[in-house]
Order: C-alpha cells, then sequence, then structure tokens
C-alpha cells in the first residue's frame, strides 16, 4: 500500500525571517507564540460577595424535634371595640349598643362596667355604665345629663372598658373573664444543593489561582466551584427565611408546603410603612406613635438599604446647625458634635443611630444593597428599603416544651435530634476526591439544611417599602 497524496505540510522553512504558518507555525496567533505576563492570583472585584449577616446579628438557631413549632403570644389586657352600633336617638338617657367588629363573638362586657363612648366621625363621647350585657349586645345608662351626645342612626361607636360601679349592699360582678393569648405556629422547609464533578477535571490544574470568601486557594478550579457552592447555600439558608411564604396555591399543594418568611409575617401581622422611606421627623414621629400602641420596646434596629440610609442621615444632618426666620424667632436645630475644621480631616457625614421616642440603631443591609438580590429590584410598588427589629428578647409559652421560655424576638429552628442533625448537612459521595462509596468516576458534594425562622412579636416590626 502506497501513500496516494503528497504532504499537506511544509518540509521547508519560507525563505522570508517573518512568523509565517510555513515556519513552523500553524493558525498563528501571538498568545500562541508568546508567553504572556500573567497575573496567577484571582482578582476580587465584588468584593464579599456573600449576604447572609442579618439572622446571626438579631437571631439565634435552636434545635427543633417536630414538624410544627407554635408559640402563644400574650393578646391586650385590656378591652376595645371599635365598631359598634346603636339605633339611639340624641339626647337618650340609655342606648342598646352592638358589637359588630370583625371577629367578635361574645362582647366581653358585663354588667357594672364604666365604658367610655365615642363617635367615630365627630369625636363626640359620653360616659355611661353598663345596665345588661347578652351576646354581642349590651345595654347602658349615660352619666352625662342630656344623655347620648349624637343620634346613633347610622354612626359606629368605639367603645372601651375604664372601670366599674356598684351601689353599696349589691352583689358583686357576674361572671368572669379568662385570658386569650393569640398561637401562632410556623413550620421548617429543607433546603438541598449539590455539586458535581468528574474525578478527571480533579485531576487537571490551571494558571489562575482561586480565592472564595472562606479561604480557599490553590491552582484546582473545582475548588473554586464547590467553595462557591458551600457559600452560595449558606446564603439561601438566611434569605429563604427572609423570603418564604406558605404554599397557599391549592393547585401546587403537592410540590411545596412553604414556610412563613420574615416579610410574610410583618406584611400580614406587624407594620408596614408604605411610603418608600421616612426622610423627616414627622415621619418618624408617626412610626413611634405606632410602636406606643405595639410593644414600645425600647431600642429598635433599622436595617436598611442605602437609600434610607442615605434618607436618616440627611435628616439628622439637617437638624444640625440654627437658622432664623425672623430676627426676634431664631429657629436652633440640633446640636451633634463640635469640632475643628482641617484640610487634612476627613468629615464623617454618617449616622449610627438617633434618639426619637425610642432608641433607633442604623445598619446597612447588604441583601438590600445587592444588584443580585432586592438590591437589583425597582424601586416600585412592593419594593423593600429596611426592616425595624425590636432589640433584645420576650418570654413566650412554647406548646411544644410546655413551659415559658425567654426567646430573641427573631430566631431560627432546625430539625435535630441526638442522632440527626439537620441544622446544616454535608456529604461526599462518588469515588474520587477521598470517596469510596460509589462506583461513580466523580466527586459529589451535597448540602441540605432544614429549617424554619420564628418571628416573635411581629406587631413591634416595621416593613419599610415601596406603596
Amino acid at each position: 500500500m502506497a501513500l496516494l497524496s503528497p504532504p499537506t505540510y511544509a518540509l521547508q522553512p519560507a525563505a522570508e525571517k517573518v512568523a509565517l504558518s510555513q515556519n513552523y507555525i500553524t493558525n498563528f496567533d501571538f498568545l500562541n507564540q508568546y508567553l504572556p505576563d500573567t497575573y496567577e492570583k484571582e482578582f476580587e472585584r465584588y468584593g464579599n460577595r456573600t449576604v447572609s449577616s442579618f439572622l446571626r446579628l438579631v437571631g439565634a438557631e435552636m434545635p427543633s424535634n417536630s414538624d410544627q413549632i407554635k408559640w402563644a403570644e400574650q393578646g391586650r389586657l385590656h378591652i376595645k371595640y371599635t365598631n359598634c352600633t346603636t339605633a339611639a336617638a340624641i339626647n337618650a338617657d340609655t342606648a342598646q349598643f352592638n358589637v359588630i367588629d370583625v371577629g367578635a363573638i361574645t362582647a366581653a362586657i358585663r354588667v357594672g362596667q364604666t365604658v367610655f363612648v365615642q363617635d367615630n366621625t365627630t369625636g363626640a363621647s359620653n360616659k355611661a355604665i353598663v345596665t345588661a350585657a347578652t351576646g354581642l349586645t349590651f345595654d347602658v345608662a349615660y352619666y352625662e345629663v342630656g344623655g347620648q351626645a349624637v343620634a346613633g342612626a347610622g354612626t359606629t361607636f368605639t367603645v372601651f372598658i375604664y372601670g366599674s360601679e356598684f351601689k353599696k349592699g349589691t352583689n358583686g360582678m357576674v361572671g368572669s373573664l379568662d385570658a386569650e393569648d393569640d398561637i401562632f405556629s410556623n413550620k421548617p422547609i429543607i433546603l438541598k444543593d449539590r455539586y458535581a464533578i468528574s474525578g478527571s477535571d480533579m485531576a487537571q490544574i490551571g494558571w489562575v489561582e482561586v480565592t472564595t470568601e472562606n479561604g480557599a486557594t490553590g491552582y484546582l478550579w473545582y475548588l473554586k466551584s464547590e467553595h462557591e457552592t458551600r457559600l452560595r447555600f449558606e446564603d439561601y439558608m438566611e434569605t429563604a427565611m427572609i423570603e418564604a411564604v406558605p404554599m397557599q396555591n391549592v393547585a401546587n399543594a403537592a410540590i411545596a408546603d412553604g414556610s412563613e418568611g420574615v416579610f410574610y409575617v410583618v406584611e400580614n401581622r406587624g407594620n408596614v410603612w408604605g411610603g418608600g422611606t421616612p426622610t423627616t421627623l414627622a415621619d418618624w414621629d408617626t412610626i413611634v406613635q405606632r410602636l406606643d400602641k405595639q410593644g414600645a420596646i425600647e431600642e429598635n434596629v433599622v436595617f436598611c438599604n442605602r437609600q434610607l440610609s442615605f434618607d436618616i442621615d440627611g435628616m439628622l444632618a439637617g437638624l444640625n446647625g440654627a437658622s432664623t426666620a425672623a430676627p426676634a424667632t431664631p429657629s436652633y436645630g440640633a446640636s451633634y458634635g463640635l469640632f475643628d475644621n482641617d484640610t487634612t480631616m476627613a468629615l464623617n457625614l454618617g449616622f449610627t443611630g438617633f434618639r426619637r421616642g425610642y432608641d433607633f440603631y442604623k445598619s446597612d443591609w447588604k441583601y438590600l444593597n445587592d444588584p443580585t438580590m432586592r438590591g437589583g429590584l425597582a424601586a416600585g410598588t412592593g419594593a423593600v428599603t429596611g426592616l425595624l427589629v425590636p432589640a433584645g428578647s420576650t418570654s413566650v409559652y412554647d406548646q411544644i416544651m410546655g413551659k415559658n421560655a425567654k426567646r430573641p424576638f427573631l430566631h431560627v429552628r432546625y430539625r435535630a435530634t441526638e442522632t440527626e442533625d439537620r441544622r446544616y448537612k454535608t456529604w461526599v459521595t462518588g469515588s474520587a476526591g477521598g470517596a469510596t462509596n460509589s462506583e461513580l468516576d466523580a466527586m459529589e458534594v451535597h448540602f441540605l439544611s432544614e429549617r424554619c425562622v420564628c418571628t416573635l412579636g411581629a406587631n413591634n416590626f416595621v416593613l419599610f417599602r415601596y406603596g
């Protein structure tokens, strides 16, 4: 057998002293001909890319042995109804009221109790004593001369109890009231992730020295991918607790159960500021007045995005100095520091907190600034700008433990027993990378966590958002 065609390569170099394909170089490219200068160390152009820090700062983690976590929170101590109606006319000496508040089954008002009655429209009010009470209906007799201040037809009233009164020699109070708690619950969700690489690729090195936030270094590229999978999963363990919602779509109930994340709970049981960012003291006064009606927690931390942080700094900076509206009526601002100006001095224009009724501490929340997470969303209706979290802990009755316990307002419960801890599991399968439990010519790294977040006293939280 003989070769049937001439060779397609040149056996002699070209006469010209230039870099040609005939001069032993094929597919000519300067990167192939000349060795480049390389920066082997990977450049961290986005800095620390992780966003999980929120729950570490404000919460705690504790084990749970059940598919459901339940707790009881105290109800109000005093009794008030904001939607009561009566047919009694103006100047009537007595009146019969009907309680139409949503969810009311029986009015917790008893004979002999004294009540404050106010017209919800005009604010006109009366004081009265209860003479009869059955179900959602109660009768009153007015103390004031002239009787009922306004006509009852078409009007709703607010009624609250402020005391009681009994004549000499009469029987005591009829009936009693039992304490009523609000029972809340949440259930954990299972989070999973996986990283896989073949045994051959594990034996291959590159010229880039990789690095990650948790200390991975070296020239094996799979180390970077495995470590970034780990970092990503750790972030998701937190962000899932913030964003989780229960599965309410019946058609998809077989796919997932869902859970009650922080945002979901605060939107449904807490306070929502719907005007974007509070930029004036009047705005914060509105927030303080709402907190007065809740738990009145002395210290609070505002986790905010960059815009809310700037708005708070701008508001506080605007209070400094003094302005004069008229020579005789100077209006002084709030001085927040005295210093001698110097050309080499860096001026700090940021604030860490302020006191307005309560102490408010400010902290930037990376999750709300990161462009790959909440920070990349449009500043439209529903976009979150911050979250006010009460500091400290509260006492609740844990129905699983069967006793009162001190708990942070925000904490994570993870599934664990003496034989199985599902707080953060990771394991390796395959036949590469030290694993010898499978015939698969690869290394597979698995990640798993089963957890939920408990938001206690959600009425003390404030979610800041647009719209």
